[in-house]
């Protein structure tokens, strides 16, 4: 079966940042400019499948892409998201984290951030 990921890590003129576990690539539906997805070189559905050097790869790369929206679109902050199983929202069994910077004024209130994924329940 075709993966659009591991597909993906073919294309490397979308790739913006790999190390030995993961690549990056822009998303391509951004919720805001710098949006970008780390993706997992091997093939694993969930981030609880990771083993301790691809979760060390995952941080760091995280870390460089930071550095690299920073210096690039100077965010106010950033949400880091995973979709974990479709109850979660997964849409591509393929694990993926989304890293979408943030901006003042992008949102009218985002006080509860990541806890809007059930809308009722974001506001405390």
């Amino acid at each position: 079966m075709s993966c659009l990921f591991c597909d993906l890590l073919n294309e490397e003129e979308k790739i913006v940042f790999q190390n030995d576990s993961f690549y990056v690539i822009y998303d391509n539906f951004p919720v805001n400019i710098g949006h970008c997805l780390l993706i997992s070189k091997r093939h694993v559905e969930s981030y609880f499948l990771l083993n301790e050097e691809e979760i060390k790869d995952l941080n760091k790369a995280l870390v460089y892409m930071k550095n690299l929206l920073d210096k690039l679109y100077n965010p106010d902050g950033y949400n880091i998201g995973i979709n974990d199983n479709l109850a979660a929202g997964q849409t591509i069994m393929h694990l993926h984290v989304h890293l979408i910077p943030r901006y003042f004024g992008d949102v009218d209130d985002p006080k509860g951030g990541v806890r809007g994924v059930i809308p009722i329940k974001q506001k405390y």
